[in-house]
């Protein structure tokens, strides 16, 4: 660029050929450039040894400013050479010193620019260029505040219009004075109101300060505005990108992820958007490989406005709506591809006028510009994202499609992911139920109500579970555990140690020796844990942790055994809770260490609450405060178990809880003495027709004489082998309550066996008639030998 100034009546324009020659301290010129040979017509030779003052035609002293050839300070000013021809130049000079180690000037180096007088034409085409040039240039004035534009700054240009000065853009005049107060060129950028989801008109301004050459002094601004829409859009869309991977599907929700594409688009892309799931998609179902065939039933999942309460929208939240073939969202799900459509097109006013509620909000919100985006994701078509641009806003246009289309194409991946993984959690969750009790058995010991909540973060279902076991004498195994980790390992796990307990329950083992086999099977399954790598590849080793309680309602007595569980809380008739201090053993799968029982008797209507550490640990906190905060809302709570479950459930966890909590509560009942009845008997086979004596008369006080004829072959049969095969003492008691229960214990631990009874045997007939006779028989261990029941129904109609 060139740089014009005035001197006098004439005016110059500098050129950019720079003459150099380098002079001594005395003036003695030491070095000669070719572009001083080009100035002057001198050569080398000619000049260097010279005194540099034998150039200056002659009674021409140089205009300058700061001159001192003996100083050390540069100088500039005006001075006319003889060409070596003999006319003049008229040059402008710029001298340099040239400093030594001790900084003083050792020489100078003399820079001259030549001022060739410019022409009237010259002046007038510049002032053509100046007027005609396609860049938005204007100059403006210092004395008069005037802006002097060229006809490219008229009209779409950032500058003010000079019929309106009043309303000029406050932050370039303030620009503008800065230039002109200090001196210095500065960049402006400046952007022009835009209609919503319309592109704003955007510039860059280059201000510079106008001198006047004689004076120096800043007398205007001069200013070239470049148009920066384009590079301002792409910035925008590339920010919109950019903000569309922090926040679209940020929770593996599908609903969700729908709803924050439509947040993000309105109102920087679109007024309305809405966001339709094929209904298969949204019922979770497999989405339709490829393309979809036209005629549609879509599932509206989200939808937003620019408008507060989303009035545009023709379709709710959750309902669903048919759309025919030549309507767009049915195009753009059939090809596969996006489009644009609006009033201008046919198929698009065929389809607002098939629907009554659609064809009103058209005309009452002006609706006439719309995209229609196929959500696609890893092949398979999931959806639509319609975008609509009403009155006022400019229709949509290609760059505005393949922004859209990004953002669906993002947004189409995490609805995928969080369809996969609601479906594969979906899944989870039904094995994990599956595997849980769905209704417990009926029996008299206690009073239950339960709860289980699966984790609500993406750390997947875990190995959570609790039971309620019937045993024999009306007794009652309770159960709750934990197996370490989340997903299907730890519910396939979960499963398997379930049924082990039941197992284990079945044989009446006490809780620490069935606590100790429990033990070895986990063990087993921790070294055999290889075969579980095809569907957990990194399940790591398998632990667990598990409370087993029995509760003898006859005795009142429960006898508990802990494998590194947390502790259960009791809540005692008069108000009081604790938590019950047991002796923890180890984990399950740690082997070859012991587990301890603990033995307590409860009053009738004692609340036992056994949970999982997910209850006590889902705030944060300690356990020992868990704990606290547990005994308090067991003992607030005087409701019904249900009411107490919802009561816990609500004051320890989260809306959201982070690890699977399962909760079961137990009330003890208690049978009296009405309901019981025992004897003593001596080792005597003569009192075996007593025994038979005995449970008649006790069958006939209950009203339940209908079933003496069977309960005395079980007595005969059972006291007979306990006084031929048991030892001393032996008993027989009688329990009426659901069922009428026999049994005979002796202080002999071996246990009877069923077999098959060959023709000519003499024994073994017995225990086929019990089992034949009864629902139910078996043999349980004791403390001091062991105990042979059987079980029958009540007859019809007893009380």
């Amino acid at each position: 660029m060139m740089t014009v100034s005035d001197q006098g009546s004439g005016h110059y324009v500098w050129s950019p050929d720079v003459a150099a020659a380098t002079m001594s301290l005395e003036g003695i010129v030491t070095g000669w450039s070719e572009a001083a040979r080009r100035l002057l017509g001198h050569h080398a030779p000619e000049v260097v040894g010279r005194a540099a003052a034998d150039l200056l035609v002659a009674g021409n002293t140089p205009e300058v400013t700061g001159f001192s050839p003996a100083g050390s300070h540069e100088w500039t000013g005006k001075a006319v050479l003889r060409h070596r021809d003999g006319h003049h130049v008229e040059v402008s000079l710029h001298v340099h010193p040239t400093l030594g180690a001790d900084d003083t000037a050792e020489g100078f180096l003399v820079t001259a620019t030549t001022a060739a007088v410019v022409s009237e034409r010259d002046r007038t085409l510049m002032e053509w260029a100046y007027t005609q040039s396609s860049i938005a240039l204007s100059t403006y004035s210092t004395a008069s505040g005037a802006w002097q534009p060229n006809a490219a700054a008229f009209g779409t240009s950032p500058y003010p219009d000079p019929a309106y000065a009043s309303r000029a853009d406050q932050g370039l005049l303030r620009c503008v004075r800065r230039v002109a107060e200090e001196g210095q060129p500065m960049r402006y950028e400046r952007s022009a109101p835009a209609p919503p989801s319309g592109r704003r008109s955007s510039w860059i301004i280059e201000l510079w300060p106008v001198r006047d050459p004689a004076t120096k002094r800043v007398v205007g601004v001069g200013t070239a505005a470049f148009d920066s829409s384009e590079q301002r859009s792409a910035r925008q869309r590339l920010a919109l990108l950019n903000e569309a991977g922090s926040r679209i599907g940020t929770t593996l929700n599908v609903t969700r992820t729908a709803q924050e594409l439509a947040d993000l688009a309105v109102p920087r892309i679109a007024d309305f958007v809405s966001v339709d799931l094929l209904d298969t998609v949204a019922r979770g179902q497999e989405p339709a490989a490829g393309s979809v065939a036209a005629g549609v039933i879509l599932r509206r999942v989200a939808h937003q406005s620019s408008t507060e309460g989303v009035p545009e929208a023709a379709i709710e939240v959750g309902a669903l709506d048919t759309y025919p073939a030549f309507s767009p969202p049915a195009r753009a799900l059939a090809g596969g591809k996006p489009l644009i459509s609006g009033v201008q097109d046919p198929d698009f006013g065929r389809w607002i006028a098939d629907h009554a509620t659609r064809f009103v909000r058209v005309q009452e919100y002006g609706i006439h510009s719309v995209m229609a985006v196929p959500l696609r994701a890893r092949g398979s078509t999931l959806g639509v994202a319609v975008f609509i641009r009403m009155e006022g806003s400019k229709a949509f246009e290609q760059d505005d499609l393949s922004l859209a289309e990004e953002l669906a194409g993002r947004a189409a991946v995490a609805v995928d992911n969080a369809r996969r993984y609601t479906r594969e959690r979906v899944n989870a969750l039904t094995l994990q139920h599956s595997l849980l009790p769905r209704d417990l058995p009926r029996q008299a010991a206690v009073e239950v109500a339960h709860r289980y909540l699966p984790a609500g973060t993406g750390a997947g279902v875990g190995g959570d579970w609790f039971d309620v076991i019937p045993l024999s004498g009306t007794r009652v195994a309770l159960v709750v555990g934990d197996v370490v980790g989340h997903g299907i390992h730890a519910s396939a796990t979960m499963g398997r140690l379930r049924t082990a307990v039941r197992t284990l329950a079945d044989v009446d083992l006490p809780p620490d020796e069935l606590l100790t086999h429990l033990d070895d099977l986990v063990t087993h399954l921790t070294w055999g844990s290889d075969s579980l790598a095809w569907y957990e590849p990194d399940s790591g080793e398998v632990g667990a942790t598990c409370l087993y309680a029995v509760y003898d309602p006859v005795s009142r007595v429960c006898t508990l055994a802990s494998a590194g569980h947390v502790p259960p809380i009791v809540l005692l008739p008069d108000g009081t809770a604790q938590v019950l201090r047991l002796t923890p053993g180890p984990l399950l799968g740690v082997g070859g260490l012991p587990f301890e029982s603990t033995e307590l008797e409860l009053p009738e209507g004692s609340l036992l609450a056994f949970y999982t550490d997910g209850l006590i640990e889902s705030r944060g906190h300690d356990i020992s405060l868990g704990l606290e905060r547990l005994r308090e809302a067991l003992s607030s709570s005087m409701s019904s178990l249900e009411v107490t479950c919802d009561g816990i459930l609500k004051a320890l966890l989260p809306e959201s809880p982070v690890d699977d909590v399962a909760l079961l509560l137990a009330r003890t009942r208690a049978l009296h003495a009405d309901q019981v009845a025992v004897w003593a008997l001596p080792s005597d086979p003569a009192v075996v027709a007593d025994a038979r004596a005995q449970a008649t008369r006790q069958l006939a006080i209950w009203g339940l004489e209908d079933a003496a004829f069977i309960t005395e072959l079980v007595v005969s049969e059972l006291v007979t082998n306990a006084i031929r095969y048991g030892a001393v003492p032996i008993g027989l008691r009688l329990i009426r309550d659901q069922t009428l229960i026999c049994e005979v214990s002796d202080a002999s631990s071996t246990a009877p066996h069923l077999r098959r009874a060959r023709t000519y045997d003499e024994g073994g007939r017995g225990l086929q008639l019990v089992a034949r006779l009864t629902q139910g028989w078996g043999t349980r261990q004791t403390p001091h030998g062991k105990t042979i029941w059987a079980e029958q129904p009540l007859p019809v109609g007893s009380p």
